[in-house]
């Protein structure tokens, strides 16, 4: 084994690619990437790879060419746009004398220095020890064998690569025990805000698409924003209060092209604030000449965390980078479908407004409703939403005068003893704006 370098800031690029050159932008963001973990780049090497080598990945050749331009650059780290395996990770080690690593090493290193929250943290580490697991090698031999007690000796004990597998495991288990308590605790918040009856809403998007700077913008929060890959790792919940009532929404992390499956696997929990959701913000950089190759990938996350079925609005952000362009509203079937703004000016955070309310159901009704003395139940529920204007008493019930989002009275009307709503919403259907399923 060789002395591992304690550098690490001087990288080389590896860049596999098959049958012509690599597809656009893909070496810009993993070069992103290596700059977001605090990496240097000092020079990038393409490499065809028609068919994968079991033992380093590219050819002999090739890991000659690499070596080259590592001793010609001084780079002490490789980094490698593409997943290796144990075998491979460690026969290039061994061939380029410098550590290796990973598309999916490098994403773990930046959730790493990202992570703040409990629960951010305790993910990071158990995707980290996953991976890990496979990489254990023996990397010394001073404890070759641990024998039992004394006398005979007992025969042989756990080899030291045994014990450090035996120790990570246990890691694991009590990382897991740790995560699903935060999460019943979590799932307990949420259902706090469902019994609440507050819309929920989640921003999700592609990394550095300006998700945190649109919260900041709408909730006037100081949620850490930066021009940078993954600038925000850790979900953030606040509420809102729009022209048709309050809503939640929440600030969750930035996917990438390629996410590994451990990470999205490990970040599930964080991720149930877009699952939960009642509609999802996809934050789009209008400005990103891959903007629908963008969104396709983070759609098939989506799906990959069962979300892919829930209502979105798009937000075509950063339109203060595109001449010409001015805020607006695009509409498909008579419902807002996308939304052009600029969250660093502000311009067009009105017409998002708008547009949540209109897919949120949040325009509000009002009227004069007849509750009889049997309808306690629902006069409450009128009451603890601030929904009641006016009331009256006599030896029928209530007349009572209400004012509330369309989207509480829809909810109240389909209980049992909703028959009063039904017929207030019924009458004043005409004057509601037309939805659509999309």
């Amino acid at each position: 084994m060789f002395e591992r370098s304690r550098g690490g800031e001087n990288a080389l690029l590896i860049q596999p690619h098959a049958y012509g050159p690599p597809a656009e932008g893909v070496l810009d963001e993993f070069a992103e990437l290596a700059r977001s973990a605090g990496a240097r780049v000092a020079a990038t090497v393409l490499a065809r790879i028609d068919k994968p080598n079991p033992s380093i990945l590219i050819g002999s050749g090739k890991l000659d060419e690499v070596k080259a331009a590592c001793d010609a650059v001084g780079a002490d780290l490789v980094l490698v746009n593409h997943a290796l395996s144990p075998i491979q990770e460690r026969n290039l080690e061994k061939a380029l004398e410098r550590r290796v690593v990973d598309r999916t090493g490098l994403i773990l290193d930046i959730f790493a220095q990202r992570a703040r929250s409990h629960e951010g943290k305790l993910q990071v580490e158990l995707a980290q020890l996953r991976h890990m697991a496979t990489r254990l090698v023996r990397g010394w031999t001073h404890l070759e064998r641990q024998r039992g007690g004394a006398i005979g000796l007992r025969g042989p004990g756990e080899t030291q690569l045994e014990t450090d597998r035996r120790l990570l495991q246990k890691r694991v288990e009590m990382l897991q025990k740790r995560l699903e308590k935060v999460e019943v605790q979590h799932t307990q918040m949420r259902r706090a805000r469902v019994r609440s009856e507050l819309p929920r809403v989640a921003l999700v998007g592609y990394t550095n698409a300006g998700k945190s700077t649109l919260f900041n913008a709408l909730t006037g929060a100081d949620a850490y924003a930066a021009d940078q890959l993954f600038a925000t790792l850790d979900p953030t919940v606040r509420r809102i209060t729009l022209p048709g009532g309050g809503v939640v929404l929440a600030d969750t992390v930035g996917f990438v092209r390629d996410l590994p499956h451990e990470l999205v696997a490990a970040f599930r929990s964080t991720l149930s604030e877009a699952r939960e959701a009642d509609l999802l913000l996809h934050v789009v950089d209008a400005d990103d000449p891959l903007r629908d190759e963008r969104m396709a990938q983070v759609d098939a996350v989506l799906h990959d965390i069962d979300a892919g079925d829930i209502p979105q609005l798009l937000v075509f952000n950063k339109i203060d980078r595109i001449e010409g362009a001015s805020p607006r509203i695009d509409r498909r079937e008579h419902a807002a479908s996308a939304v052009w703004l600029s969250a660093r000016d502000g311009n067009g955070l009105g017409l998002l407004r708008d547009a949540l309310c209109e897919r949120l159901g949040l325009q509000r009704i009002t009227g004069l409703i007849q509750l009889l003395t049997d309808a306690g139940r629902l006069r409450a529920r009128l009451h603890a939403l601030g929904a009641v204007r006016d009331e009256t008493h006599d030896a029928d019930g209530w007349q009572v005068q209400v004012d509330l989002p369309v989207s509480d009275a829809t909810r109240l009307a389909a209980q049992a003893d909703g028959a009063p709503l039904r017929a207030l919403l019924a009458a004043s259907a005409p004057l509601l704006p037309v939805e659509s399923d999309t």
